[in-house]
């Protein structure tokens, strides 16, 4: 059954890797093409013939720009609490067995650094997906 058990963990935390994955490449994927579609939203409001429709356009890509960032970065917090809360039952199990010498600690706080810098780089493309598009639009 332990095997079992273990198998279960180990699977749930490969699961939770991929879905972490899943959402960091889509938003940096969406930043970088929102970036473009503002940057030249941006670009012909600024222009000899500007529409008013290009700032909504610009206004409701920002706010989208923002919601999936603010959802990508809730699923990574969820993501790293699942991971911390199966590695901590793995943990656990190797105490049990006494095979805990093999896995270290420390690793958890490898994994809350990189989970951090995920999340660093989503708000840094955040910003750039946002402020480039506004001081093209504003600048001269």
């Amino acid at each position: 059954m332990l095997r079992e058990v273990h198998e279960h963990v180990v699977g749930e935390l490969q699961q939770s890797g991929r879905t972490d994955t899943v959402f960091v490449v889509t938003a940096v994927l969406f930043n970088l093409v929102v970036l473009g579609i503002n940057w030249a939203v941006a670009a012909a409001a600024h222009g000899n013939n500007p529409r008013a429709g290009n700032d909504w356009v610009l206004g409701l890509l920002i706010i989208a720009t923002l919601l999936i960032n603010f959802f990508s970065v809730r699923a990574l917090f969820a993501g790293r609490q699942t991971r911390l809360k199966l590695i901590t039952g793995l943990i656990e199990m190797y105490k049990d067995n006494s095979v805990d010498k093999y896995y270290d600690p420390e690793l958890l706080d490898t994994y809350s650094v990189r989970y951090k810098l995920f999340v660093a780089v989503l708000v840094s493309l955040t910003a750039i997906a946002i402020l480039v598009p506004l001081l093209v639009r504003f600048l001269d």
